[in-house]
């Protein structure tokens, strides 16, 4: 195998596998779930506990002596910005004589430009009928001073205007002084066009002089409107408040909200874990094919219609794993990761399979105390443990139990069987940890026929079968024959090169 072939599979590899992800926020649907009901339940805790203040709601109506068609809401943001000045705060709390601070009135109180013209103004009190005479005493101000500010902005234009025409009637006094002097007896020519052009002069003036008495005078007339324009058009009113209805927004708004910090959370919590869940990344990982798989309820009590979908597959794990038994003279174990009740289980039922047969002593070297504390059924198989794995007579079939998990004592893993089958727990061991797994049996040469997957995505349709992997696997090959063969003595050295990342001589060879 060259370099760019051994390169090609991890250049090929995505760097987020989004159907691994799926299925491990699926496997996570506890937590997101849990997270939704909390999110749910604290919305209806806050609407019930942490009811709003009492609220009064009023409308005003204001006209502005800029207002334009295309006007695009400038005049009346400026509306909302001057009402939460402390200048009309203060004129209404004085109108209520309240010792309020107009800075603290600032905060219970908000404006909203509706459209172009209309304000809508929402104050809070301690009372429906406080919050109301706030809202009323807040509109009178602001619309006294919006009415203040236009008669002063219409004053001063007018003022300006009629000065500027008192401007132009004395320069218009000088024109017709010097009119006046002059003798109709000249008969210079350049006399008589100066003449013409004073008179040219005082025709413009009279105009201009026109031009800004009507100007004047329509800015003086502009204030009425704006004046009778500007009104309350709602009188102030109590909003009244539904608690079913605050109670089911905020619950729709707190599930919402949970629903997707518990998705962020799952997957955020996938992704750093690095647990592998689907059949294809166990089996890669630990270089071994699934050859089984059962759910995690076949192995524990349940309702009854429960254990008769999964008592099926319990029963075929167990005829394939006393077939691959009775199929050697080597011992078997049974090493799990992560579910070591479930291994205890599969083990008793695989023994029990097998006494009516032959003998078999089961070996245990868990690391608690899942099959030293069960009890004794008649007929049922012995067990031991690992101390005294050697102790019993030639003619029993040793069936070990143990784990794989962190803090495994390595090297007492052959003594439990020269053969194993790893029982893994689906999303439980890291990446990292199996491959941790498969290199230390690879260093015991203790050959892995496959991989029993407990707890699987039932939605998970990816390929748990390794083609290319070590030849320890069960695919149909008689495993009586390939232990008098010379391959079954090289199948720890390969599965050790396997762990360690190096190519296989015999597979480049072919």
């Amino acid at each position: 195998m060259t370099t760019s072939e051994t390169s090609q599979p991890s250049a090929a590899t995505p760097l987020l596998d989004l159907q691994a992800l799926a299925v491990a926020v699926r496997r996570r649907r506890r937590l997101w779930c849990s997270l939704a009901l909390l999110g749910l339940l604290v919305g209806v805790a806050v609407a019930v506990l942490l009811p709003p203040p009492p609220t009064a709601v009023t409308k005003v109506l204001v006209t502005h002596q800029e207002d334009q068609p295309n006007d695009t809401g400038t005049l009346i943001r400026t509306d909302v910005e001057l009402l939460g000045t402390t200048r009309i705060a203060e004129k209404a709390l004085r109108s209520l004589d309240s010792p309020q601070t107009p800075e603290d009135f600032l905060q219970e109180y908000r404006a909203t430009g509706v459209t172009n013209n209309l304000l809508r103004i929402e104050v809070t009190g301690d009372s429906d009928a406080e919050a109301v005479a706030r809202a009323g005493a807040l509109a009178d101000a602001f619309v006294a001073d919006h009415v203040r500010r236009m008669r002063q902005t219409a004053k001063a234009e007018s003022k300006a205007l009629l000065d500027q025409r008192d401007r132009m009637r004395d320069e218009l006094a000088e024109v017709n002084k010097a009119i006046g002097g002059r003798s109709s007896a000249e008969r210079d020519p350049k006399a008589s066009a100066r003449i013409e052009s004073l008179f040219a002069r005082r025709a413009e003036l009279n105009s201009r002089i026109a031009e800004f008495d009507q100007r004047a005078a329509e800015a003086r007339t502009g204030t009425p409107r704006i004046i009778a324009g500007t009104q309350i058009v709602d009188v102030p009113r109590a909003v009244r408040h539904s608690l079913p209805g605050a109670a089911a927004t905020n619950a729709a708004i707190g599930l919402l909200l949970g629903l997707v910090l518990g998705l962020v959370v799952a997957a955020v919590g996938a992704v750093v874990a690095d647990r592998p869940v689907l059949r294809r990344e166990i089996a890669a990982n630990l270089g071994a094919s699934v050859i089984a798989e059962l759910p995690g309820a076949a192995l524990r009590p349940g309702r009854l219609w429960r254990l008769r979908r999964t008592r099926a597959a319990r029963t075929r794990l167990t005829a394939t794993l006393a077939r691959t038994v009775r199929g050697s003279a080597e011992p078997l174990s049974l090493l799990e990761l992560g579910c070591a009740r479930s291994t205890s289980v599969i083990a008793l039922d695989v023994a029990g399979e097998l006494t009516p047969e032959l003998p078999v002593v089961i070996v245990d070297g868990l690391p608690g105390t899942q099959l030293a504390h069960r009890r004794r059924q008649p007929g049922a198989p012995a067990v031991v443990s690992g101390d005294r794995a050697d102790a019993g007579p030639p003619q029993e079939r040793r069936l070990g139990v143990g784990s794989v998990a962190p803090g495994t004592a390595w090297a007492d893993l052959r003594h439990l069987g020269t053969r194993t089958v790893l029982v893994v727990r689906a999303g439980h061991g890291s990446a990292a940890w199996l491959h941790t797994v498969a290199r230390h049996l690879a260093d015991q040469r203790i050959p892995v026929i496959g991989v029993v997957l407990i707890d699987p995505d039932p939605r998970d349709r990816s390929d748990g079968a390794l083609w290319d992997g070590p030849t320890t696997a069960l695919r149909g090959r008689s495993e009586r024959s390939a232990g008098h063969n010379g391959a079954d003595r090289r199948q720890p050295e390969r599965l050790t090169m396997w762990a360690a990342g190096a190519p296989d001589n015999d597979q480049e060879a072919r």
